[in-house]
């Protein structure tokens, strides 16, 4: 609590260079654990990717688990069983099971008191979930070289490569936790993983932003390395990154909640989990792994690389947030603050010296002009 209070009063020094290599780590074994996941377990397809069959009519009063023993008494145990609405219900086989949809409709027309007639049958070939596949992935492709060519002019190529590797990273982990966890993927699943790219370039950006800003003052870009530099920004845009990730995901939590838990809303549900991780790996990769790309790649150029030297053969003296920030305000380099030494005060016309090994200031010398005497003039 007390940290979360520093920050949102401004006053964090998050030392984010000591994390970044942490950060990294992790990412590698949840990519690692995702890849293995996918190769190994797969996806949870929809009929929409696989094709099957669809069955949906008003049975007002049975519950999924009744409509799921219909199912397992027929053989279908495999069998997706929703409640859409409160009313509506809906049981999706694969392919193979497709010769006892007749049965399939009558049990549930039994459950529910009417007729089998009342049942709606919906065949989707896979054919359809192919075509969605391969034009998410035209669109996919499409994105990230879009933001490459975008961010390269923009910014520059290395934090293009940046930002594009974290979004790639994104992706991986959002379509990994669904083979871990088995959750069915279908179409707005599919959307919900293009949606995310989006925000997750958004925060992105706005750390690169500030890096560029900073970068663009001499009294902080010439007292700091590239990765002090980048580790500054990084708290500086630290309590918007946060408030901003809140905002956005509050919603989705609100629509997981309500509009999957008590309207029963599968179609939100799918989307909003999706939905839901990849923002909070946006949010995540922002920090621990768009920004330490680009400081391993930034800190290789010539410049910087030459600068590190300066500073480290202690030509430079390092910076704290308060005194970088003072710098920044003041845009001057002769205000210069040395490191551990306190802001010098604004001058008020009077000089103070002090003399060596004492304390007590000497008499103020002042620089005033007096007034002009006015000549008397002549009586009359």
């Amino acid at each position: 609590m007390r940290a979360l209070r520093r920050i949102y009063r401004g006053e964090n020094e998050i030392d984010f260079a000591r994390w970044w290599k942490r950060g990294l780590t992790l990412s590698a074994v949840l990519i690692v654990i995702s890849l293995l996941s996918l190769f190994t377990r797969g996806l949870n397809l929809g009929i929409d990717f696989e094709g099957g069959v669809s069955i949906e009519g008003k049975a007002p009063g049975v519950s999924v688990s009744q409509a799921q023993g219909a199912m397992d008494n027929l053989g279908v145990g495999a069998a997706k069983v929703q409640v859409i609405g409160t009313d509506t219900l809906r049981v999706q086989v694969t392919s193979d099971q497709e010769p006892k949809r007749d049965d399939i409709r009558q049990a549930l027309a039994d459950l529910a008191g009417t007729q089998a007639s009342d049942f709606s049958v919906s065949t989707v070939g896979p054919s359809w979930g192919q075509e969605i596949t391969h034009s998410a992935e035209r669109a996919l492709v499409f994105f990230l070289l879009a933001i490459l060519l975008y961010l390269s002019i923009r910014l520059e190529w290395k934090m293009a490569l940046g930002a594009v590797l974290a979004m790639i990273h994104d992706v991986i982990i959002s379509v990994g936790v669904y083979s871990v966890l088995q959750l069915e993927v279908t179409p707005p699943t599919v959307i919900a993983f293009l949606t995310i790219l989006g925000y997750s370039i958004y925060d992105t950006i706005v750390v690169f932003d500030k890096v560029k800003e900073n970068q663009a003052r001499p009294p902080i870009a010439t007292r700091l390395t590239y990765t002090e530099l980048s580790s500054l920004s990084m708290n500086e845009v630290l309590l918007r990154s946060i408030n901003t990730s809140i905002v956005a995901i509050l919603p989705v939590i609100s629509m997981l909640m309500v509009g999957a838990g008590i309207l029963g809303a599968v179609t939100l549900e799918e989307f909003s989990i999706a939905l839901l991780v990849g923002m909070l790996s946006g949010a995540y990769s922002s920090i621990f792994v768009a920004m330490p790309i680009v400081v391993w790649l930034k800190e290789r150029e010539p410049r910087n690389a030459a600068l590190r030297e300066r500073l480290a053969s202690g030509k430079g003296g390092s910076l704290s947030r308060s005194q970088a920030e003072a710098l920044s305000l003041s845009g001057s380099p002769s205000s210069t603050l040395v490191a551990g030494s306190p802001a010098k005060a604004p001058s008020t016309g009077a000089t103070t010296t002090l003399a060596r090994g004492g304390t007590s200031p000497t008499a103020p010398t002042t620089t005033a002009i007096p007034p002009r005497p006015r000549k008397k003039g002549k009586r009359r």
